[in-house]
């Protein structure tokens, strides 16, 4: 009844999860052989950037002519007690993380052909069943098996029926009949629903939940306090909730692509629920659903739902990406949905020529804590002569305010850091410049970056400093292996890397070498 008969999932000796093909006796593995080197508290690497920004948001602007009101030709300085609010996320989220797995070996990327699936005979998603809310009880309805998919990079459950969640024991209950329990090859289903399965320390900080199939007459069975009409997703804001990178490419992104298709009848049940990140996101949050989103952890109560998912739905191993090819969605259409939640106004960068007297804006992403230009005078300087309009910014909790920043530019630079993910409100046919600093770290730059830039359709350019330009040169003598061979750096592990190349770092861009890669940008705009 759960499973197409030729097929069985079981636990073997070996403590993994086995699927067997009964019909011809082959074996097939669902397990995860990731060996994560990531780190939480990253101030800024794009490896598992844990950056906090919390300083005040400056804007140098020196024209006005797009017309965005919101952009204004003198220094702007956004409240910076917004900025606090993300330090309460970098605090509670480190709190939750486990130690870092600390290997000399770079994280590993899951092929998301990887997947098993589990009693999914249907793979649509669940649609809203409405019925009377009741204040306590119990509910008649009919029950569905789990639909439960282990993919590379997500874990998740369809369910439909007779669900209870109690958020003090973190477990889902489906009331099934003695008889399905009893044909049942498993009635027992473990989720961590955050969207970056294989990464051990990011795995580490979120929780864990069951799915559980238990008879009506159970006495472990809890009885409904709070009936709901509408659909759930529970999902966990744990892991690396704390950097702006990870919030989108591990949670946004997969929540959107999971609630878009409910049309906002879908409501958010939160696991590891931190509340400056639930603030930071709400426009975004509102967006996809009508309801409001319940803390669903350490809850007396026991909310019901007729369907719900455990867990978000990634079906792509790349870095905040959607795959339109397995999607009815793109990441075209997740940057319509940004700049349709925070009213940004611009679709296309501008396009110089045809008469045009518009000159094309630029902004510089700030940093404070570390790889910070520490000539930013020059650059700007520089870049004005080139023709640009100059904007020096960096971003703080408020989201919609930085959003709307960034969208009113046509070209946008920075060290390679977490703060470039703000690249998802440019608009079409921007152009992104990543200085990537010395380190060794390129396939990053590539994999969180660069990749995803022309997902989006936005051109990519970057820059690679020499050594002259990082200040390094000040910390080690000239012929350190620091210097010299980055490489001996990373036989010591990620946590050496990150606490020299990405914490200690600083760049001083040589503004004559890297003049002809703003020429390029100014190019690509003229196509």
């Amino acid at each position: 009844m759960f499973l197409a008969v030729n097929l069985r999932l079981s636990t073997g000796e070996d403590e993994k999860l086995h699927l067997f093909d009964d019909t011809d006796s082959s074996l097939q593995i669902a397990k995860e052989t990731i060996n994560s080197t990531s780190i939480v508290n990253d101030t800024g690497s794009s490896h598992e950037e844990a950056e906090i920004m919390s300083s005040a948001l400056t804007v140098n602007d020196t024209d006005s002519s797009h017309g965005e009101s919101e952009i204004r030709d003198t220094e702007i300085i956004v409240n910076n007690a917004t900025s606090r609010s993300q330090e309460v996320v970098f605090k509670e989220s480190l709190a939750q993380n486990m130690e870092t797995n600390d290997s000399t070996n770079p994280p590993q990327f899951v092929n998301e052909k990887d997947t098993s699936m589990v009693n999914n005979t249907n793979s649509s998603l669940p649609e809203a069943t409405v019925f009377e809310d009741a204040s306590a009880g119990t509910k008649n309805s009919t029950v569905e098996p789990p639909l439960c998919t282990f993919m590379g990079r997500s874990d998740f459950c369809e369910i439909k029926g007779d669900i209870r969640i109690d958020g003090n024991s973190y477990t889902v209950f489906i009331v099934s009949s003695e008889i399905d329990i009893l044909a049942a090859e498993n009635t027992s289903w473990c989720i961590r629903p955050y969207a970056r399965k294989g990464d051990q320390a990011a795995m580490g900080g979120v929780r864990e939940w069951t799915v559980k199939l238990v008879a009506g007459a159970s006495h472990i069975l809890p009885q409904c306090t709070q009936n709901h009409s509408v659909p759930a997703i529970l999902f966990s804001a744990g892991g690396y909730s704390g950097n702006h990178f990870h919030s989108f490419a591990d949670i946004i992104v997969p929540l959107f692509f999971t609630s878009r298709p409910y049309n906002g009848d879908v409501q958010f049940l939160i696991t590891n629920g931190l509340t400056a990140w639930i603030s930071k996101f709400k426009t975004l949050m509102k967006a996809l659903s009508r309801y409001p989103p319940i803390s669903i952890d350490y809850r007396q109560d026991i909310h019901c739902y007729d369907s719900m998912t455990v867990g978000l739905i990634r079906r792509t191993s790349k870095e905040l990406s959607i795959d339109p090819s397995n999607s009815p969605y793109s990441m075209k259409d997740f940057r319509q949905f940004l700049r349709s939640s925070y009213s940004l106004k611009r679709t296309m960068a501008i396009k110089i020529g045809n008469g045009s007297r518009k000159r094309p804006r630029l902004v510089i992403i700030s940093r404070k804590r570390s790889r910070a230009f520490t000539n930013v005078g020059e650059i700007v300087s520089m870049a004005k002569r080139l023709g640009f309009r100059v904007v020096v910014a960096e971003p703080d909790a408020d989201v919609s305010g930085f959003a709307k920043i960034i969208n009113s530019c046509d070209v946008m630079m920075g060290v390679h850091g977490a703060g470039l993910t703000n690249m998802v409100f440019l608009p079409e046919k921007a152009v992104l410049v990543q200085v990537i600093p010395i380190g060794g770290t390129e396939w990053l730059s590539k994999t969180y970056f660069e990749e995803p830039a022309k997902d989006m359709n936005i051109r990519y350019l970057d820059y690679k400093i020499r050594v002259e330009e990082s200040t390094l040169i000040h910390q080690y003598p000239h012929d350190h292996v620091v210097l010299r061979d980055p490489s001996e750096i990373w036989k010591q592990g990620w946590s050496a890397v990150q606490s020299i190349y990405l914490s200690k770092q600083n760049v001083t861009l040589d503004v004559n070498r890297f003049r002809p890669t703003l020429v390029k940008a100014l190019e690509l705009l003229h196509q």
